[in-house]
């Protein structure tokens, strides 16, 4: 074989070679890293098999960190994701602080994080690329109004309230409590007489309520709490009272979940406010235009509802969480 020949064969067998590599490389799996807050409740539950549902369906290769609620724990699987070179960071923000350092060096190291759920507060808004989630101020807001109107329409009576915050620091316990004395100012007569903190959990929530009917006994008139699974611990501590939740104090909730469903068709809980866990498909669609280098909005709503008692029972059969 002659030289120009022999250059012509070799460039040929390159070119092929390259022609064979690039469907290759770009069949190649998205792969997200995903830390999430852990397992506290129903709702962060319905959120965890969404995002693995959805990145099956999507093709995508997740790898998911349970973070227990401890900040310490997203740090470092954030770093580990970085380690590992994956396309997309994603997470579900244990607090609202504390992130500046850990997501700088995902921006140095040119990978995109997606926040879902929650929100932080940095200095810098460019840490991250998008938030996808509720408005939680907007659920507060909604839980209250549903309260002013359930006042007026119940002669306008002054109503105590005590109130089981999430997590503290938490980006949804800030903006409900923010949300829902914003709603309520307007009625004087709407007092919030205790708020304490019960992790979002139904132990805490159950214990937080037992100590609230120990120190306030039948002057609390109203539960708000910042969501399903603390309303129901607070349900089993109002019944061990020798109470009726729904009735004898009215119970206001946030999330929507199956577990308030059940509640309110037995009457025990009187309204939840949405928050939809299902953020799994748009996160995934998120993450790929992304990487596609497709622009996409800073911040993603889902759309939310309002479930009074009275359609418990009729919209019970048609929720998915």
């Amino acid at each position: 074989m002659t030289l120009p020949i022999r250059r012509t064969f070799l460039a040929a067998v390159a070119a092929a070679a390259c022609a064979a590599a690039i469907p290759a490389f770009a069949a190649r799996p998205l792969t997200i890293g995903f830390s999430q807050v852990g397992a506290e409740s129903e709702w962060r539950t319905a959120n965890t098999a969404s995002i693995k549902e959805a990145a099956k369906q999507a093709g995508v290769n997740l790898k998911f960190a349970d973070a227990q609620q401890q900040q310490q724990n997203q740090v470092k699987a954030i770093r580990s994701f970085i380690a590992q070179r994956v396309d997309v960071i994603a997470f579900s923000p244990v607090v609202e602080t504390g992130w500046e350092t850990v997501l700088r060096e995902a921006k140095n190291a040119k990978i995109p994080v997606i926040l879902t759920d929650r929100s932080v507060k940095v200095s810098d808004p460019s840490l991250y690329v998008s938030f996808i989630g509720s408005d939680f101020v907007e659920e507060g807001r909604r839980a209250g109004r549903w309260l002013m109107d359930y006042a007026k329409k119940n002669g306008d009576r002054p109503l105590n309230i005590v109130e089981l915050q999430g997590t503290v620091g938490s980006a949804p316990a800030t903006d409900r409590k923010t949300g829902f004395a914003e709603a309520i100012a307007a009625n004087p007569k709407l007092k919030i007489i205790r708020s304490q903190t019960g992790d979002f959990t139904r132990a805490k929530g159950k214990e937080v309520m037992e100590a609230f009917l120990k120190s306030e006994g039948k002057k609390i008139n109203v539960l708000f709490a910042h969501n399903d699974d603390m309303a129901i611990g607070a349900i089993q501590a109002i019944e061990e009272a020798g109470l009726k939740p729904g009735k004898d104090i009215v119970i206001v909730s946030i999330d929507g979940v199956r577990g308030a469903f059940e509640a309110m068709k037995q009457g025990k809980l009187n309204v939840t406010v949405e928050c939809n866990p299902l953020l799994g498909p748009t996160l995934m669609q998120t993450a790929q235009n992304v990487v596609a280098g497709k622009p996409v909005p800073k911040r993603i709503t889902v759309e939310e509802g309002v479930f009074p008692a009275e359609v418990a029972a009729k919209v019970f059969p048609t929720r998915k969480y």
